[in-house]
């Protein structure tokens, strides 16, 4: 009934079994129970607590949003001048900073139990104060923002390395400070063509990287503030990329590099995602 802080209610619990013994009464058994003219989609929508069916994924009648980074070089700061907001860059923008040092990699989920994870969700609202993790916010919202469907990130970056990583994350920031986890994602270098092989980054020469959180559907409710955080590790959910270009498990003298992200007329990264303002 929880996820982290979230109250998600008695009516989250998994229907999967049911699902189960429902389809093989129906076909192996021949049991009338109308198996047959059950909506092919049930998906469950987080912060309101309701159960949704229909027979299309993602369901109809729900939009495309962009949400676009800004900022003028301070995102990585406790006091970050960072924002997200509808608007594209119309003008060039003071770019992002920060060095990325695989020996010290960002450790949220270190040491966390990945077959328990909703119990064990941590609050991110101290990980801002790394000057290794970006962070763009929202003003607080006027109305509840239903997030449904696939979620991605547009990213312009440059690295000093050959081979590096880009980790997204999509937050929802409580007026109490509670900083909760909705989706995450990464993305390395080498291979930002998912359909070609794997190949080095020229140092120093932006690329466009699609980072893919996945799939959800979460309101952020009104009052509350959207974030994205942008960095380059994520362990040890994910092994720290060593920058160096080696073979994978093959660096033994990992190196740091200077990461910078980019948002302006030329290159507006964003946010994207499906919403449904009429639930």
């Amino acid at each position: 009934g929880r996820i982290g802080q979230l109250d998600i209610g008695k009516s989250s619990q998994a229907i999967y079994w049911n699902m189960c013994e429902t389809f093989f009464d129906f076909w192996l058994r021949g049991t009338d129970n109308n198996f047959d003219q059950i909506p092919r989609v049930q998906f469950f929508t987080m912060g309101t607590n309701q159960w949704h069916k229909g027979n299309e994924w993602p369901p109809a009648g729900i939009a495309i949003c962009d949400y676009y980074l800004h900022g003028q070089g301070k995102a990585h700061l406790a006091e970050s001048d960072g924002v997200l907001d509808l608007t594209p860059p119309t003008s060039d923008e003071a770019h992002d900073n920060y060095t990325y040092n695989p020996s010290k990699p960002v450790d949220m989920t270190l040491n966390l139990d990945f077959w328990d994870i909703a119990r064990c969700l941590r609050d991110r609202s101290q990980l801002p104060k790394r000057e290794d993790v970006l962070v763009y916010d929202t003003p607080p919202l006027a109305d509840n923002l239903e997030i449904t469907g696939p979620i991605s990130v547009t990213l312009y970056a440059s690295s000093s390395a050959v081979d590096t990583d880009f980790t997204a994350t999509l937050i929802d920031l409580f007026p109490n400070g509670y900083a909760h986890l909705i989706q995450e994602g990464i993305v390395r270098a080498s291979f930002r063509h998912p359909d070609r092989p794997p190949s080095p980054i020229e140092p120093g020469q932006v690329y466009e990287y699609d980072i893919d959180l996945w799939v959800t559907s979460y309101v952020i409710k009104a009052g509350h503030r959207m974030r994205v955080e942008i960095s380059s590790s994520n362990f040890n959910r994910f092994d720290p990329n060593p920058n160096t270009g080696e073979p994978f498990g093959t660096a033994t003298d990992p190196i740091a590099a200077k990461q910078q992200v980019f948002h302006s007329a030329e290159y507006p990264s964003r946010i994207t995602f499906l919403t449904n303002q009429d639930r």
